[in-house]
């Protein structure tokens, strides 16, 4: 079964992440899933654009800690969204956490509601925020991001605007959606992917430059003992052993 659902209307291709047991974690089998729809949706004439969502009240929790996907199929993902040549919007009704920022990033066009709340946990686990920097260094604030980053603090929707993680949020967000998704279907295929283009360069830049090395960190941090620590608390709902 796979783990993403697929509707469509006048053009616009919806996904969404469809594990709400885990919360829509990136397991191995949702990021796999999730790569051969933004695929198919790519290669398909009739698709427009991408509505990339989710059921259940969580967006993505992040990484599976039970079964969480290696760290260069994250980066293909990531990648993958960045440079399909199809606008990709996220929808967000509910939470996200760590790495399902990263998605959010690296969509084109990311829309809230106001009800939603983020945070970069992953240092409360022993990790960082290493491979989902790539779409995030270059499109946040630097100093908001400092502050997330650092402290794995909560926030909103109205700040993850300020912070540019957001394109917009509103009470509902398909009303803050209807003008973008209605704007999209009445621009020219050719002339949405070369502008498309424009706008990502200097995130695929950060690809090419730092994938290898985020990786690396990745897997190291993932592998060690804090990590270990802190995955283990996280499951056994405590706190790990460095809280003071």
């Amino acid at each position: 079964m796979t783990l993403i659902a697929r509707t469509r209307a006048r053009a616009v291709e919806t996904l969404a992440l469809d594990s709400p047991h885990n919360r829509n974690a990136l397991s191995a089998a949702l990021v796999g899933d999730l790569a051969d729809a933004l695929t198919d949706a790519g290669k398909d004439p009739g698709v427009r654009a991408i509505v990339l969502t989710h059921t259940g009240n969580t967006f993505s929790a992040g990484a599976d800690l039970k079964d969480p996907p290696h760290p260069e199929a994250l980066v293909a993902l990531l990648r993958q969204i960045v440079e399909l040549p199809k606008p990709v919007v996220a929808r967000v009704t509910g939470h996200v956490r760590a790495g399902g920022l990263g998605l959010l990033a690296a969509c084109d066009i990311a829309a809230a509601s106001t009800d939603a709340t983020f945070a970069f946990t992953e240092v409360r686990i022993g990790v960082a925020p290493a491979v989902i920097s790539l779409p995030l260094l270059p499109r946040t604030d630097p100093r908001a991001l400092a502050r997330y980053y650092l402290t794995g603090e909560r926030f909103d929707a109205p700040e993850a605007v300020a912070t540019g993680l957001l394109t917009t949020c509103d009470s509902d967000v398909d009303t803050a959606l209807d003008p973008i998704l209605d704007g999209l279907c009445r621009s020219a295929p050719d002339a949405l992917a070369e502008t498309k283009r424009l706008l990502t360069a200097r995130v695929l830049e950060a690809f090419d430059r730092d994938a290898d090395a985020l990786t690396a960190l990745s897997a190291r941090l993932f592998s060690s003992p804090q990590a270990r620590e802190g995955m283990t608390a996280f499951l056994e709902r405590r706190d790990p052993a460095w809280v003071v």
